[in-house]
């Protein structure tokens, strides 16, 4: 898999017009994100136009409800023919094992692969003092991620969204057929944002990434197609 397929742009925008313009405007990416704003806004009225042009499709809903509304979720998203689909892990055990069950069964009335379901471990705008203050959770950070990609795999998912600081102890535990996922991913020359938890593509890919999530860096860039490009060279 090249360098260039292995990092997702999140349509991070609100109307289709502005969707379709970003990806007129980077049409050297592959994998797409499409995430709550832009789905709440126009529904998945993007998600044929991507498939008829031959995009992948990371479906980033974080679902997270009780079992049976997840897999109503799941089964209904895995018909438009996404590539991979996020579920909360703290929907707990039972809503995992159903996301996995539910994407074949929707999959298959409409024909088509079954999207990967990949949990979401920790937020990657949470930090430890979070964690620990907030949400009254007393384990350390990455030992809390690790625990919930585990549960995820014991669930039958397929992978696991974390942020790039636990991703080499994700795959050391996890091992190598487990998706790993990373947002949280800033070149040195861009602006850390809202990431709490962040590396470098380079950085990333190294402990073990799959797949990296870089917004801003290139669609707030001046030159979006330029700042993917010299991403990418930095990659190789």
């Amino acid at each position: 898999m090249s360098v260039t397929d292995r990092i997702i742009v999140p349509l991070d925008v609100s109307t289709e017009t502005e969707a379709v313009a970003l990806i007129d405007s980077l049409p050297q990416v592959s994998f797409w994100k499409v995430g709550l704003e832009l789905f709440v806004s126009t529904g998945p009225t993007l998600l044929p136009m991507l498939k008829e042009r031959n995009k992948r499709i990371f479906l980033d809903l974080k679902l997270h409800d009780i079992p049976n509304t997840v897999a109503g979720a799941c089964r209904a998203a895995a018909r438009y023919g996404v590539d991979l689909l996020t579920i909360h892990a703290t929907a707990g055990r039972s809503a995992l094992k159903g996301a996995v069950e539910a994407v074949r069964e929707g999959a298959a009335t409409a024909n088509v692969e079954p999207p990967k379901p990949i949990a979401i471990t920790v937020l990657t705008s949470l930090n430890s003092r979070d964690l620990a203050f907030d949400l009254k959770i007393p384990l350390e950070l990455p030992e809390y991620a690790l625990q919930m990609a585990l549960l995820a795999q014991e669930s039958g998912m397929a992978g696991a969204v974390c942020s790039p600081k636990e991703v080499a102890q994700l795959r050391r535990v996890c091992g190598d057929d487990f998706l790993l996922v990373c947002p949280g991913v800033r070149p040195t020359w861009a602006n850390l944002g809202d990431q709490r938890r962040a590396t470098t593509p380079a950085d990333a890919l190294k402990a073990g990434a799959d797949y990296l999530v870089i917004g801003r860096p290139i669609t707030a860039s001046e030159d979006p197609a330029a700042a993917f490009d010299r991403i990418c060279e930095e990659l190789t």
